[in-house]
């Protein structure tokens, strides 16, 4: 990762023991590789989290690229039942856009 050679971890391994001594080294030791493999961790978890969602992306465009293709690759009779289906759609949903008046209150002349 960090191509670091065998003399260069010596090195920083005597300086290490010189500047912190030998108690306090082995402790700096491990704190410093729990936040490597802490920082490590979260690394890899929102790279796998974006290469999720690019995976998500791109299998929704390719859906709405066949989709389009699909529908407008169709066969006349298909084309005419999926014209048909929609307007069935239409006319089950236009009553329930219109308000009725039985849903408005009376008004009252005082």
């Amino acid at each position: 990762m960090f191509d670091i050679g065998f003399w260069e971890l010596v090195v920083i391994s005597v300086i290490g023991l010189l500047v912190l001594g030998p108690e306090r080294l082995p402790v700096a030791i491990r704190t410093v590789m729990k936040w490597v493999r802490t920082i490590k961790g979260t690394a890899n978890s929102v790279k796998n989290e974006i290469s999720q969602e690019l995976k998500l992306h791109e299998m929704h465009e390719n859906l709405r690229k066949a989709e389009q293709q699909g529908l407008n690759d169709l066969d006349p009779e298909l084309s005419d039942s999926v014209e048909s289906l929609k307007q069935a759609a239409e006319s089950v949903t236009r009553p329930y856009d219109k308000p009725t008046d039985s849903a408005t209150p009376p008004k009252s002349d005082k």
